[in-house]
């Protein structure tokens, strides 16, 4: 099922094209193969989304201060009716949210792939379009997010009933409670790595999409590595210039993220969505 032609370098803003003959519905396999990748491959997935992020300023920006706004609601919400502990935990939703929102951006790397003008309303037609099949990506999201919390209430057995604990068993209560929350975070990023961008460029299913996605990281542990660092870095700036760095860093992932799908994922047997 799964190719394992190892992708060359590609030229700036140059696309791989999907060669898979498209097969009649009843035929399609369970998930679309992927490709191969070299671990230096999420940089020139920031490279291309830098691109175009350049060549589409307005309308990639434009996605950047929604998530920005969002963002800032967000803080504003917990600060005034919770507590520091309710402010991490919203914005740690962003794993979840930040995909959903970025399909706009998927779509406008598409339009600047086929040499279309940058187009906020044909953005919002293509969201339109995939948008049941992404709550179904959503809902199985919301699935790991439940169970995530469900897995965090568990963990306060392990907290120290001393009055007053050493701080060799807190550290030890933190570093468990953080080995299964990254383990739930790995497992929304593979769910999230490349299903919404072939949700918005072919007309595959929820669970298709996210299976393929789960498939394509598995089979490119380093690359993801790598890709996962470079997320992780970008959000950071984003909160240690007060979010405004959000605004930018987010944008340029959401391309990245497509031409990262781009070059991973053969989705040539599902037929496009128009």
């Amino acid at each position: 099922m799964y190719s394992r032609t190892r992708v060359t370098p590609l030229g700036e803003g140059q696309p791989v094209t999907n060669t898979t003959p498209q097969a009649p519905s009843d035929a399609l396999p369970f998930a679309a193969p992927c490709r191969r990748l070299e671990a230096r491959a999420p940089l020139r997935w920031l490279r291309l989304g830098w691109h175009d992020l350049k060549r589409a300023p307005r309308q990639s920006l434009t996605y950047g201060a929604g998530i920005w706004l969002l963002s800032v609601l967000v803080s504003y919400v917990a600060w005034a009716f919770g507590n520091g502990w309710m402010l991490i935990l919203l914005l740690s939703s962003f794993v979840f949210v930040a995909p959903v929102l970025a399909l706009g951006l998927y779509a406008l790397s598409a339009q600047l792939e086929r040499g279309e003008k940058p187009s906020l309303t044909r953005c919002l037609v293509a969201e339109r379009a995939s948008l049941g099949d992404a709550l179904v990506y959503s809902l199985i999201l919301l699935v790991i997010a439940l169970v995530w919390v469900r897995a965090g209430s568990a963990l306060q057995i392990f907290w120290p009933e001393l009055a007053e604990p050493s701080l060799a068993d807190v550290v030890s209560f933190f570093a468990i409670g953080s080995a299964v929350g990254s383990l739930f975070a790995l497992l929304a990023f593979a769910a999230s790595a490349f299903a919404l961008p072939m949700l918005v460029d072919r007309r595959a299913d929820g669970v298709t999409a996210v299976v393929t996605s789960i498939n394509a990281v598995l089979k490119n542990k380093p690359a993801m590595a790598v890709w996962v660092l470079l997320i992780v870095g970008a959000v950071v700036v984003g909160f240690a210039t007060l979010l405004v760095g959000l605004a930018v860093t987010m944008p340029l992932i959401g391309h990245a993220t497509w031409h990262a799908y781009r070059e991973t994922i053969d989705a040539g047997a599902w037929p496009p969505r128009e």
